[in-house]
């Protein structure tokens, strides 16, 4: 049962680029606690002060986290409100606080979230791939051959997967994407979601491993991926893909006879047009 006299732990999302994406509702809660627990206070600073929001900041990351919780929960306990923030985003969404939350809950503290920015539900909204069912695996392993191992375990997944990538490391990320799960496969690239520099690449991941290659741009900024589920009725769009290609080119160049028996079928593109040099 709550303590009545306990504080309250809020989980306040923050902008992951535009400010106009902090709610009046998060601005509210921040000036009104006592204590803002953020991941990084050299970044969150700026963004309260843009705000004018004076609450005091102590720092909550991963590597002081399980040190910290004892005295955030004293507080708490103790009747003050207290926000948890992470340098962007909704907390917990492969940023740190999940001990903190874990331990509020046990003791009996009250943990209300404040909805808002979240780059994997952002993307996942805008990706045009299927949303009723998807997988968030945040970053992959660091390394390359523990990357490319655990996109080899994600291969045979159905449903869409969302993954989160460093600037420094999209290279070779996509270039595995496109090994472990196929050249084919559908996915979106999307870089700066909110930002400036905001885009949103929709290709295959052979296509986007190339653009990302090629293009210097796009190696730049924040990453977030969404990747089409492996289709377990491939082999039947592809026939009928075929059929209505076969169809449609009676009356239509190859290039468009493909993409309109692609868009009907749901097969890939590429592989009905390369079918016109069989025939």
């Amino acid at each position: 049962m709550n303590d009545r006299h306990a504080g309250t732990l809020w989980v306040v999302a923050t902008p992951i680029g535009n400010l106009g994406d902090l709610s009046p509702r998060a601005q509210g809660v921040l000036r009104g606690v006592a204590l803002i627990a953020a991941e990084d206070t050299r970044h969150s600073r700026p963004l309260l002060e843009h705000f004018g929001i004076a609450a005091p900041l102590t720092a909550l990351h991963e590597h002081n986290e399980r040190a910290a919780v004892a005295s955030l929960l004293a507080r708490l306990q103790g009747g003050e409100d207290v926000a948890l923030i992470s340098d962007a985003g909704t907390p917990l969404v492969s940023d740190p606080g999940y001990r903190l939350v874990r331990a509020a809950r046990a003791a009996g503290v009250k943990v209300s979230p404040v909805p808002g920015a979240c780059a994997a539900i952002a993307a996942l909204s805008v990706a045009g791939l299927p949303s009723d069912r998807f997988v968030f695996e945040g970053f992959l392993p660091p390394k390359p051959a523990a990357r490319r191992a655990r996109l080899r375990a994600l291969a045979d997944e159905t449903r869409t997967l969302v993954l989160y990538e460093a600037s420094h490391r999209i290279v070779g990320c996509c270039a595995d994407l496109r090994d472990a799960f196929g050249a084919e496969r559908e996915a979106v690239l999307l870089r700066e979601l909110t930002k400036l520099h905001e885009t949103c690449l929709g290709a295959t991941l052979a296509e986007i491993a190339a653009r990302v290659e090629s293009d210097p741009e796009q190696r730049l900024g924040e990453f977030v991926l969404v990747i089409a589920g492996r289709d377990e009725d491939a082999d039947t769009k592809l026939a009928e893909g075929r059929r209505v290609f076969a169809v449609l080119r009676e009356e239509l160049p190859p290039a468009q006879a493909a993409r309109l028996a692609a868009a009907i079928s749901g097969a890939p593109r590429k592989a009905l047009y390369a079918q016109r040099a069989a025939d």
